[in-house]
């Protein structure tokens, strides 16, 4: 296998990997998935967020995917860093766990690694 297709191998099972957990998520949100409300109210956030994440998620994911309009990629992956981010910060602002507060930084880690791959190959 030669590098770039390597390359784009790798891009591809990192990049379906967060996707996957970013589409897993919105569907949660969505469907008001009773431990994500529960969550977000555990959080001091309004419930009617979880449908606005969610349908970010799902348009983000679509765009990262469909690629073909490099502008709107850039603002997707701009938008899954800002989101976890911001569930990390908020974790951690709420005082709870360590292990609340570093999942979605672990997320970022691999959202990052997507990035890079993609300007890569």
């Amino acid at each position: 296998m030669g590098a770039v297709r390597k390359l784009k191998f790798i891009y591809w099972i990192v990049t379906l990997a967060f996707l996957s957990l970013m589409v897993f998520s919105a569907i949660g949100y969505l469907t008001a998935n009773p431990q994500m409300v529960e969550g977000v109210k555990a959080l001091g956030y309004p419930v009617y967020l979880l449908k606005i994440l969610g349908i970010a998620k799902i348009l983000g994911a679509i765009a990262i995917l469909y690629g073909r309009f490099q502008t709107l990629k850039e603002w997707a992956y701009a938008g899954f860093v800002i989101n976890v981010i911001g569930a990390s910060m908020s974790h951690y602002f709420n005082g709870d766990p360590l292990s609340k507060v570093a999942v979605p930084l672990f997320v970022l880690v691999i959202i990052l690694i997507s990035y890079m791959l993609w300007k890569k190959k």
